[in-house]
């Protein structure tokens, strides 16, 4: 009898792909809700292979038991192009409030990330009011792009995620030449391309599991310890530079 939920991932090998042990991870203290996980995507094409690659590892992250949210980034104004109350802005601010982990795709343009992706991560200030929506947090960073493998997009997400005080996961995805990859569905077709992003999707509900409940205290810093909340949300938010 055929597993029914396997019915929406028809490139999986349904024997290896294993549940997460939560209690090889969690403590008995720990929080036992599913994991909270925001998806960003960096492109606005309506064939878009950066949001096919989100939408795979979505699957992906339900089927491990997460409750994933996918930010749509169509409206969101440029940074300092609006006010933080504008709604696109106090969306994504609240998805990244309400998020445990985040994964970001991003599209490889002129050898870099897109400036839709970058837009996101800098609407997510260090700080708001003294409480930081990103810090200790995990984070998964994968590309799509339209030539030969590279891993420029993910590299320079892997510095605003250390720069966000985030906790990257060691593993991570690129697709390369992305328009072979995908069927006229904006399904991922079966390739070791697609493990990868399986691989990404396990080892970050494993490191939200393990590191959730323990984020404070791992981010907890001496310097910040002599400080004020009001004298930290002084110094990361300097105003508008």
């Amino acid at each position: 009898m055929t597993d029914s939920r396997f019915e929406d991932l028809p490139n999986i090998a349904p024997g290896e792909l294993h549940p997460i042990d939560t209690h090889a991870l969690a403590g008995s203290d720990s929080p036992d809700h599913p994991p909270r996980i925001l998806v960003l995507y960096g492109s606005l094409r309506p064939r878009s292979f950066s949001r096919f690659a989100s939408e795979e590892a979505a699957r992906l992250l339900r089927w491990y038991g997460c409750e994933v949210k996918t930010f749509n980034p169509t409206g969101l104004p440029l940074p300092d192009a609006a006010e933080p109350d504008h709604p696109k802005v106090k969306e994504l601010r609240d998805l990244a409030t309400w998020s445990e982990g985040m994964v970001w795709v991003s599209p490889e343009r002129h050898g870099a990330m897109t400036g839709i992706m970058k837009a996101q991560i800098d609407w997510l200030p260090l700080s708001i009011g003294g409480v930081r929506p990103t810090q200790g947090k995990t984070l998964a960073v994968m590309q799509v792009s339209g030539g030969s493998q590279s891993f420029n997009a993910v590299n320079q997400m892997r510095i605003l995620g250390r720069w966000m005080r985030m906790i990257t996961i060691p593993n991570q995805s690129s697709v390369p030449k992305a328009f072979a990859e995908f069927d006229a569905n904006g399904r991922m077709k079966s390739s070791p391309l697609y493990m990868r992003i399986v691989d990404v999707c396990e080892e970050l509900v494993k490191f939200t599991w393990l590191t959730r409940s323990r984020s404070g205290y791992l981010t907890d810093r001496y310097s910040e310890r002599v400080e004020s909340a009001e004298e930290v949300s002084r110094r990361v938010n300097q105003g508008a530079i």
